[in-house]
């Protein structure tokens, strides 16, 4: 089971696409903007968050870039969820750092297939390693003698 949040402003589609996860026996909630998205992750990280491109506000896109800048979330797995299609939406979703892209309307079984694979790609791995801690507890880090002159070990 992988707890799940969806960003879409269209109450109707979020709330079917949650269904349809919560059937697959996945922990699955959805809100109406990015913000409100951006909100819900500082409180408790999912394990996926399936994004609507563009949203009033904020889009999806400029979220997605935030979550990539982040030293907290730049690993969390993102499908873009989206009702354009072309080619170059797809690729700008990539690009931006999104997994995975999924046009609306949606199939059922497709939605519940590509959770599934990203869940299986992201395996066993530790589902996130904070930079900033990892940085400051990193053992090569500047340590200051009895002398008081610093040193990089």
């Amino acid at each position: 089971m992988a707890r799940i949040l969806i960003a879409d402003d269209d109450e109707l589609i979020a709330e079917l696409a949650s269904e349809v996860l919560i059937d697959a026996g996945h922990a699955c909630g959805w809100v109406t903007s990015a913000s409100a998205a951006w909100q819900c992750i500082q409180r408790k990280r999912p394990d996926i968050l399936l994004l609507d491109q563009s949203m009033p506000g904020e889009s999806g896109l400029s979220l997605l870039r935030r979550l990539r800048l982040s030293a907290q979330f730049y690993d969390l797995p993102v499908i873009m969820f989206t009702a354009m299609s072309g080619e170059q939406d797809a690729c700008q979703a990539i690009y931006a750092g999104a997994q995975d892209f999924l046009t609306k309307p949606f199939y059922p079984e497709n939605l519940v297939a590509r959770v599934g694979r990203l869940l299986k790609l992201r395996g066993d791995r530790p589902r996130h390693v904070d930079l900033k801690s990892a940085v400051l507890g990193h053992p090569l880090r500047a340590e200051v003698p009895a002398g008081g002159a610093r040193r990089i070990i």
